[in-house]
């Protein structure tokens, strides 16, 4: 009985020895491989973006529509989104500013870097989705040519659209401005030649469509008179295609590396929603580039 124990432990530390001479364990250690350390970046990034919640301030059209479209895109990446107003006013950038929202979607960079300077902001620009082109329309007249001399203009009052709006009225002949003009914004003052006898009102750009039957024309912008169901194909003049003010994402500085907020920019400005907005808005909305 004692010969058949040491036998058996004699055979066993053997096959321990030919394991061990093997480096069949050393071998299963080394050849596992270890996540490399960019894929290690990425996953951790999901992670911290799955479960995520955003809560947003974005007008009505498009801004909106175009983030009904993007919901479900994020839903399956674990992120929601809550779009808490589509009706906006002066106080948004204050909301975001304030942290009571994590992004706005409503406004183009020179409106929001107006913002900054004045309120001494850092609100930052994380992707640009589209470009409303700013147009003039009337209830009053259908071509250029039958606007009236004297005829009562009313426009946007902050510096960036006025200036839009007002380089616009410059194009179809009714005043010059003045070429010295350094940074893409103007009001009435910065009008050195009236060529036709005019009248331009500066008002807040909310309060414009309101007040439409009182002037001859109305220069508003192209989410605005989509919002009131103005036929947007049937302006007067507007804005060239490539105008510079594309609609952005816009965020707390602090916020622009959010893995959240980056998924959010990579599906607004995804080829679906490019082609979506161009199918439903018929060149009223264009994809910013």
């Amino acid at each position: 009985m004692k010969k058949n124990v040491w036998v058996t432990l004699v055979s066993l530390g053997l096959i321990g020895a030919l394991v061990g001479c093997n480096g069949v364990g050393q071998k299963e250690t080394a050849t596992s491989s270890p996540i490399p350390q960019v894929q290690k970046q990425e996953e951790a990034k999901s992670v911290e973006a799955k479960g995520s919640k955003l809560i947003g301030l974005a007008d009505l059209v498009p801004h909106n529509d175009l983030m009904n479209e993007v919901k479900p895109i994020l839903k399956e990446k674990g992120i929601e989104v809550e779009i808490v107003s589509t009706a906006s006013d002066a106080t948004w950038l204050d909301k975001l500013n304030n942290g009571e929202v994590d992004f706005a979607f409503f406004a183009h960079w020179p409106y929001v870097e107006e913002y900054n300077e004045t309120n001494g902001a850092k609100i930052a620009n994380v992707g640009n989705i589209h470009v409303e082109p700013i147009a003039a329309y009337s209830v009053k007249y259908t071509k250029t040519e039958e606007i009236p001399e004297h005829a009562k203009f009313i426009i946007p009052n902050d510096a960036t659209n006025a200036y839009r709006a007002l380089k616009i009225i410059e194009q179809a002949g009714f005043i010059k401005l003045d070429p010295n003009l350094k940074e893409l914004k103007a009001s009435v003052k910065d009008i050195i030649e009236y060529i036709k006898p005019i009248e331009i009102v500066e008002i807040d750009s909310i309060q414009i469509i309101g007040l439409a039957q009182d002037f001859d024309v109305y220069i508003t912008n192209t989410n605005k008179a989509l919002e009131a169901g103005v036929d947007t194909t049937k302006y007067l003049f507007r804005e060239a295609a490539d105008s510079p003010y594309a609609n952005i994402v816009a965020v707390k500085e602090e916020k622009k590396d959010d893995p959240a907020i980056k998924a959010l920019v990579e599906a607004l400005r995804s080829d679906a929603i490019q082609t979506f907005i161009e199918e439903k808005y018929n060149g009223a909305v264009i994809p910013a580039k």
